[in-house]
């Protein structure tokens, strides 16, 4: 440890000024410590960018690569010996953050409630170079920003969070959802479709019959074998919760052999997403997410997610979470999205069937921050 380590290790701030008034000698690249300390030449200039706050007024001395290289070293000692104020002093002189110094000061500012310095030292993350990311930065880093975000008062520090989650995750593609390719064990002629002609089944659909032909729908899924084989004597079966023309796309889909004939449009896309998981119809499903896929936008991504989560969809759900990140700082202007990950569990409605509980917030941010990591360990 140099001499600047010791005071900054023991939090002697006044002793470490004192010794960043000794001369530098500069002599070449690199210097002893001897060599730092030793009478020499001392250049000093106004650098109001790094100006410590606690001395406005002072000219800061420019730095030689050596006595950077010891005043890294000393703001090491003061972030793990928990000296905030030595090493945001250290900070201002001029000395880079390291990921680690920085992580170990964004801990200690949370811990101490200093949210003034928590919202500073989460806008000097962009000044830590990419290339410097670590191991760290997904075993501690991640944790603590999510920590942060979920008791996060100020909604400057939300939306600073926002801009660092987005950096990380960056501008690539988001998480491709493959086309599914299902052949269909059964298939009649789309001349039969809702045609009452040898029909066998009938489905009733908000109020209106749909026909159908048992040879084909008891083959198409264990849904439908289970509905036709318990059906009323009558034949009729009725629906709930589905609109007409969606489950006219879902029967064509059947009857037609397959979505290349499809023509579904965005506003119905979740519904007969939903439709196709309840009905057990795999490959009708994943076309439907491959077109949320391709259409996700700053409207649709909320309800996206939630119909992803009520079906379990896992590659729509991972889909979802990555733009989420992606694009946090302006889907943070939407309060579908601030109430899915921010809102406290206090000031939401008390009527359950429109509010989130805080532990399904937790399982948003939980997600969010695996797809993050995912992401990083990626690149």
């Amino acid at each position: 440890m140099n001499c600047f380590s010791h005071a900054a290790a023991h939090g002697h701030r006044n002793v470490l000024r004192k010794l960043l008034t000794q001369p530098q000698k500069i002599k070449e690249d690199v210097l002893s410590l001897e060599e730092i300390l030793a009478e020499g030449v001392q250049d000093r200039v106004c650098s109001s960018a790094h100006r410590p706050s606690s001395q406005p007024d002072e000219d800061v001395p420019r730095l030689c690569k050596a006595r950077m290289k010891a005043l890294q070293e000393a703001s090491y000692y003061s972030a793990e010996h928990g000296y905030l104020d030595v090493t945001l002093e250290l900070r201002a002189m001029g000395v880079p953050w390291k990921l680690h110094v920085w992580l170990e000061s964004l801990r200690c500012a949370q811990q101490r409630s200093r949210s003034e310095v928590t919202l500073a030292l989460l806008r000097e993350f962009s000044t830590i170079r990419e290339e410097d990311f670590s191991q760290e930065l997904l075993t501690a880093g991640l944790p603590l920003m999510f920590s942060i975000l979920r008791s996060a008062k100020s909604d400057a520090i939300v939306q600073q969070l926002a801009a660092i989650f987005s950096r990380c995750y960056g501008s690539a593609p988001l998480p491709a959802i493959p086309e599914m390719k299902a052949a269909l064990p059964a298939q009649l002629d789309p001349h039969f479709l809702n045609n009452q002609e040898m029909s066998d089944v009938t489905f009733i659909v908000e109020g209106k019959p749909f026909y159908g032909h048992k040879v084909l729908l008891i083959s198409a899924s264990d849904r439908f074998k289970s509905l036709l084989l318990s059906s009323e004597p009558d034949g009729e079966i009725r629906i709930s919760d589905v609109r007409y023309p969606v489950f006219q796309m879902m029967m064509s889909y059947l009857y037609c052999g397959g979505t290349e004939s499809l023509k579904i449009d965005m506003r119905d896309v979740l519904e007969l997403l939903s439709v196709a998981s309840w009905f057990q119809l795999g490959a009708l499903q994943g076309h439907c997410e491959l077109i949320c896929s391709q259409h996700i936008d700053l409207n649709n991504a909320v309800i996206m997610y939630k119909t992803a989560k009520m079906h379990r969809l896992e590659q729509l759900c991972s889909l979802c979470c990555g733009f989420f990140l992606q694009q946090m700082p302006a889907l943070l202007e939407k309060e579908a999205f601030r109430s899915l990950v921010l809102e406290p569990l206090e000031t939401r409605p008390r009527n359950p069937s429109s509010s989130t509980s805080r532990s399904q917030v937790d399982s948003v941010l939980q997600e969010m921050e695996a797809a993050l990591a995912q992401r990083l360990r990626s690149v």
